[in-house]
């Protein structure tokens, strides 16, 4: 069975005029209910975890500082939330949800979370909306644990990982992989272990044609046993933050190569919903939808 975390705690309300379009986060499993992708056994709800496996990602400093509310106003302004013990236990529920995710992929072979793909949040800082690294503190957990050695991080985010990248920079077991526009957030990006940065406008054949000469052999090459996929539906065309040219069905045709290529070679992988900012919510919301409804074609 398909395992999807989801806490009421995502829906967390930002003041009036912030643009993170937080109401995605109760939309999507209402949609996926509605049409009858999942029902609400599918869901489970994540707590807070041990702190220790967050600590295994962050410097015990700045998770402290988040934990308490005292982390400097400069540092503050980069993370563009307005700071507060919900917003923190938000984040923090939210990497719980994609650990439990994790441990359900290796069971069910996919798992996913409503939430996560927080891939801006660094070491010892955040920044654009990220205040901790989900889907790394999904991969220490992992290994930690003894449940996974090499670890795979497919990033196709519009925006480049670039905390993901500082995190496992010197780190052979964790191999990051960001695909992203080249114009797009952040300015100054990280090295990754490979970046592709693509022109802005980058329709459809274009953005599949690079992805399937990568990602095949990317697996082949470092045989991971175990990857995390950071789908963000920013990619499409009309999104606000991005400036890709894929239209909703070749943002799904993206979804479809990866799943099946965890699929085919037997890989656990780990969804994390990342970014997804169009105007309209009805297209964020379909095209987020899409990539639960292909892991029930695919894997179930």
């Amino acid at each position: 069975m398909l395992k999807i975390a989801y806490h009421p705690i995502y829906r967390h309300p930002l003041p009036d005029g912030h643009r993170f379009p937080m109401e995605k986060y109760e939309l999507l499993p209402e949609q996926l209910l509605h049409e009858g992708t999942c029902t609400q056994d599918n869901f489970f709800e994540p707590e807070r975890p041990n702190d220790k496996y967050i600590l295994a990602v962050h410097d015990p400093e700045y998770y402290y500082d988040l934990v308490n509310i005292t982390l400097d106003q400069r540092a503050a302004r980069k993370i563009g939330f307005p700071l507060s013990e919900v917003l923190v236990e938000r984040e923090v529920i939210i990497a719980d949800g994609t650990i439990k995710a994790c441990e359900a992929a290796l069971q069910n072979g996919i798992a996913m979370n409503i939430a996560g793909g927080t891939h801006h949040a660094y070491t010892n800082r955040g920044e654009a909306f990220c205040l901790l690294n989900d889907q790394a503190i999904g991969a220490r957990y992992l290994q930690h644990k003894g449940l996974a050695e090499k670890i795979l991080i497919v990033d196709l985010d519009v925006h480049q990982g670039n905390g993901t990248a500082e995190i496992f920079q010197n780190d052979a077991s964790v191999f990051t992989f960001s695909m992203h526009g080249r114009s797009n957030y952040p300015f100054k990006k990280e090295k990754s272990d490979l970046d592709i940065a693509l022109d802005n406008d980058t329709d459809d054949i274009t953005y599949l044609t690079q992805l399937n000469a990568i990602l095949p052999q990317l697996i082949e090459e470092q045989q991971p046993d175990f990857i995390f996929y950071l789908c963000g539906v920013d990619v499409v065309a009309s999104d606000k933050l991005g400036k890709l040219g894929l239209s909703l069905e070749g943002c799904k045709a993206r979804d479809r190569f990866v799943l099946e290529l965890c699929h085919e070679h037997h890989i656990p992988v780990m969804c994390s919903m990342g970014g997804g900012y169009s105007p309209d919510i009805k297209v964020i919301v379909e095209a987020h939808a899409n990539t639960f409804r292909l892991a029930q074609e695919i894997f179930f």
